[in-house]
């Protein structure tokens, strides 16, 4: 059994470029034995934001606390607390923090075949 408080899992910093004020920690993932997908938190600090990428594997994400932007589809949409994101596999993403910064979980498999530069994003 694993059990974890959003508020009490420490984050570290994501240093990989083209990322900039994001930290990210494993909730759930394969190291407490879950076999099929890993939830991970994000907090992108005011005005950060995570890389311009894609990868071969859809994910979703939960919106916990902030404001923000994600380019999906071509376009920027705002998002906001309590907004859930679909980022469907193989597709160009970002996400970007507003004033308040931005604390997202972010659901994807733990068997990947791709070059992701950010776990999770």
């Amino acid at each position: 059994m694993h059990i974890a408080n959003i508020d009490e899992v420490p984050t570290s910093p994501v240093t990989i470029p083209g990322v900039a004020g994001v930290e990210m920690a494993v909730m759930c993932g394969r190291e407490h034995g879950a076999p099929n997908f890993a939830l991970r938190q994000f907090k992108v600090s005011p005005g950060g934001h995570s890389p311009r990428h894609s990868h071969d594997y859809e994910h979703e994400v939960f919106v916990v606390d902030g404001d923000g932007r994600v380019l999906l589809a071509g376009a920027e949409r705002e998002i906001r607390k309590g907004d859930v994101v679909y980022v469907p596999a193989d597709e160009e993403h970002q996400f970007t923090a507003g004033s308040r910064g931005l604390r997202f979980l972010c659901l994807v498999p733990v068997s990947r075949n791709c070059g992701d530069p950010t776990p999770g994003s």
